[in-house]
């Protein structure tokens, strides 16, 4: 995932599988996990109701680039939440809040909600994200680069879809952007257990 600087002050993404992004690293969080078949009919384009997707979304076959504006509207007349440009897949959602996980950008500093720094200083550079929801622990746990950088209890739920881009908080810029490329969905590989009886 790219963060670009001072423009995208605010954007965030929930998460409840895997997500992978950007360049490898040494450490590999993904061993044992087989990737999710994806194409293009997976990526589901939300965007403020009154402009063309060309207008907040670009894809130009590797990088995905989702930008918004403050003074943009909803993504649906009725709506009474912030602007945004996000890419829905299928894994969102809890039982008690309506995330299992968001991250947030403020002042150039990636956070779990609004709380907890997970990963300072990410304008205008590359880095890898990986997350893992454990359904059944309901525990997520999220590396960047490789390096483990929270663990964290889920929030229930049994229904659970996947988003990612950009979606305007507090404090926001008046342009907002994200960009992502590698985006994956990875599942648990089952493992064989033998037994001498």
């Amino acid at each position: 995932m790219f963060s670009s600087s001072p423009t995208s002050s605010s954007w965030w993404l929930s998460a409840a599988c895997l997500l992978l992004l950007s360049t490898a690293t040494a450490a590999d969080p993904t061993d044992g996990f087989t990737a999710v078949k994806l194409d293009e009919s997976n990526f589901v384009l939300q965007k403020p109701y009154d402009v063309q997707g060309s207008s907040r979304y670009s894809f130009d076959g590797t990088v995905r680039r989702l930008w918004v504006f403050s003074s943009d509207k909803p993504h649906k007349p009725q709506s009474k939440t912030n602007p945004r440009t996000e890419i829905r897949m299928t894994v969102f959602g809890a039982s008690d809040v309506k995330t299992t996980l968001m991250l947030h950008v403020y002042d150039g500093d990636l956070r779990y909600y609004d709380r907890k720094v997970v990963e300072p200083n990410i304008y205008d550079h590359w880095f890898r994200l990986n997350v893992i929801h454990d359904i059944g622990r309901s525990e997520l746990v999220l590396f960047i680069n490789g390096h483990e950088r929270l663990r964290v209890a889920g929030h229930g739920g049994d229904r659970h879809y996947f988003k990612f881009g950009v979606y305007e908080q507090r404090r926001p810029s008046e342009r907002m952007e994200s960009r992502w490329r590698d985006v994956r969905i990875l599942k648990k590989n089952k493992q064989l257990i033998e037994m001498d009886i």
